[in-house]
């Protein structure tokens, strides 16, 4: 059987037939460039990287036939610890996927008696309980003593990375995986997710860095972080910073009654607002109660005030995906929904339990915290008021609340509701999502994460702090003790730039040229500034960056100091280019008494870049 055939026509049947185009290039990439060649005696891991929201499920299912046909015959497919998402995901490959023997979590005997005559698929939540109980099964069988395993992990930066790191253990989960894949007698573990900041930066020696990574792109009709957070940086028409409205929680109401009338008046069956204001259960609820009081005012001007706050949201209405309705005809809606009850208030939190059919049909209000990220679509979702917080803001948690991010959302009538500051926290994310895609794309192995001062990449607890560390731009750095590989190669780099200019304006390739000839030190992270350049020029083939260059400098070696005072000013008034100040010291003061040439290199101000050490004694 030809497993992926099989899944692409069920897509295309479906009147999916872009969508079979998408999963069949990722499918056949990652098959011809990864699993082809697998050696079916090793344990390797790979990162499958998309949009929030982009279609993540489908490109696995086709990864996993592509798989299948090329000889892997069991695989275990995993979910966040959450009951109903481990049900959802089982009943969609039960649909999606023909010719496997499905395994839910209590199907061990069906597994057993299988005895992978058919490929297998084994649907499992990430519970210690759950993943102990199969890694059981696994090594008593023998199966797989002799047979590889395929890993997919949807989420996998969510659960499955190791949280004590930093105190010379191992978490259940990460321990119970680890089981897993290496009692097979090979193994490929595929990594997906939306947010691949606390995966990209594990050491490969903790076994969980992939060896490699694919994004892929999502399909037409997406909305996502450029369309919300552009890179030109100019706010789009959808943003309406809270500072500037009196009262935004009449805003929103009045908003989403508009939309929903638009919706509903053309034949739409759903539409949904969202409000994500905090962490706090007490928060929620009173989130909830200001709906219910501003539903209320609207009930009692419905034939005055309400009909002129309706219309000021009507006039920025430009539907793409329907005619726009007269306004008397969005009036009638609203009211109707105002006046009979149509409207549903939901708050999702620890407290509540909400099932997913709760909001699929008609005009609901949504408020929570934690449960409106990870894992939880929304769908016909246009409307959304964003005010949580946190001292420490998080890059990965904050882009997985992107619930606004997908595919059945109208652009002309999409509006988010949220603090100026927060906005721009956003759009700092979204520029360093597109440099890692960008990077990714470029096929750079050492793809570098940076974040303006204040954002942390993901939780620390996944981070080995012995291995992973800061570079802040703005500051100086040079090697205490340089050494070139050849003096001469560099003079003839640097020979057409004199002394008497201040300074030039240089393509970064010169610069990263100029140091690939120094011999890197223990102080001196040269892999690191290298990295940094590559992922800048990733996104700016024709990346600028700044080149001073001074001879016969009279310095003394180990004084703490490199640049003259001139110089050091000089270099600091670039902040948002790469710096590279070349001197040429006498070797008079030290330096092995060679005129050696020393790179002083500074990044952009406010960026703190992250760089993962292998090696301790580089740290």
């Amino acid at each position: 059987m030809r497993y992926l055939k099989t899944y692409l026509q069920k897509i295309t049947n479906r009147g999916n037939a872009k969508l079979a185009e998408s999963i069949a290039r990722t499918a056949e990439d990652i098959g011809n460039q990864h699993i082809r060649n697998f050696s079916f005696t090793s344990h390797e891991i790979g990162l499958l990287f998309g949009n929030v929201q982009s279609g993540k499920t489908g490109q696995m299912f086709g990864i996993m036939c592509k798989a299948a046909d090329l000889g892997f015959p069991a695989f275990v497919l995993l979910t966040t610890d959450n009951v109903v998402l481990q049900q959802q995901t089982l009943k969609r490959v039960r649909d999606d996927l023909d010719g496997f023997c499905i395994c839910g979590e209590n199907d061990s005997g069906l597994f057993i008696e299988n005895s992978l005559v058919k490929p297998a698929i084994v649907v499992l939540k990430k519970n210690a309980r759950v993943l102990r109980l199969w890694a059981n099964v696994f090594n008593s069988t023998g199966f797989m003593k002799g047979n590889p395993l395929f890993i997919v992990d949807d989420e996998a930066d969510a659960a499955s990375l190791n949280t004590l790191v930093n105190r010379n253990g191992q978490s259940s989960i990460n321990r119970y995986l680890d089981s897993i894949k290496n009692g097979a007698s090979s193994s490929l573990y595929l990594q997906v997710t939306a947010t691949p900041q606390a995966i990209l930066l594990q050491t490969l020696a903790s076994g969980w860095h992939p060896y490699f990574s694919y994004y892929f792109q999502p399909g037409d009709g997406y909305l996502g972080g450029d369309f919300f957070f552009p890179t030109s940086g100019k706010k789009p028409d959808c943003i309406d910073f809270l500072e500037n409205i009196k009262r935004p929680t009449r805003n929103v109401v009045t908003r989403h009654l508009a939309v929903s009338a638009q919706i509903i008046g053309t034949g739409g069956k759903v539409s949904n607002c969202l409000l994500h204001p905090s962490v706090r259960q007490a928060v929620h609820q009173r989130f909830a109660d200001e709906v219910i009081k501003e539903l209320r005012w609207c009930a009692e001007h419905i034939d005055d005030d309400f009909i002129a706050e309706l219309e000021v949201q009507y006039a920025t209405l430009e539907p793409k995906k329907s005619e726009k309705l007269p306004f008397d005809n969005i009036c009638k809606i609203a009211k109707d929904l105002v006046k009979n009850n149509g409207i549903k208030i939901l708050v999702m939190n620890g407290k509540t339990d909400v099932e997913s059919v709760e909001y699929e049909r008609g005009c609901n209000f949504i408020i929570g915290g934690n449960t409106l990220g990870r894992g939880v679509t929304f769908p016909g979702l246009q409307t959304i008021y964003y005010t949580r917080t946190s001292k420490n803001p998080q890059a990965d948690t904050m882009w997985q609340h992107s619930r606004m991010f997908g595919y059945d959302r109208d652009p002309g009538m999409m509006k988010i509701f949220i603090e100026e500051h927060l906005y721009k926290l956003f759009s700092d994310i979204n520029a360093t999502n597109n440099s890692i895609i960008a990077q990714i794309e470029q096929g750079i192995e050492k793809i570098k994460i940076y974040y303006p001062d204040g954002i942390n990449p993901t939780r620390k607890n996944v981070l080995d702090n012995k291995h992973v560390g800061v570079i802040s731009g703005g500051t100086n750095y040079f090697p205490f003790y340089p050494d070139n590989d050849t003096i001469e190669d560099i003079s003839k780099l640097l020979e057409h730039f004199s002394d008497d200019e201040p300074y030039y304006q240089v393509n970064l390739r010169l610069i990263k040229e100029i140091l690939t000839h120094i011999v890197p030190s223990p102080d001196f992270k040269l892999s690191a500034f290298l990295s940094v350049i590559d992922a800048i020029l990733s996104e700016q083939p024709a990346g600028q960056g700044i080149l001073i260059v001074r001879r016969e400098r009279n310095v003394a070696q180990g004084t703490g100091a490199l640049l003259s005072p001139n110089d050091w000013k000089l270099g600091g008034a670039f902040i948002d280019k790469i710096v590279l100040t070349m001197y040429q010291v006498t070797g008079t003061k030290g330096w092995g008494g060679k005129a050696l040439w020393v790179p002083n290199i500074k990044l952009p101000h406010g960026i703190i870049y992250y760089d993962v050490v292998e090696d301790n004694s580089e740290v």
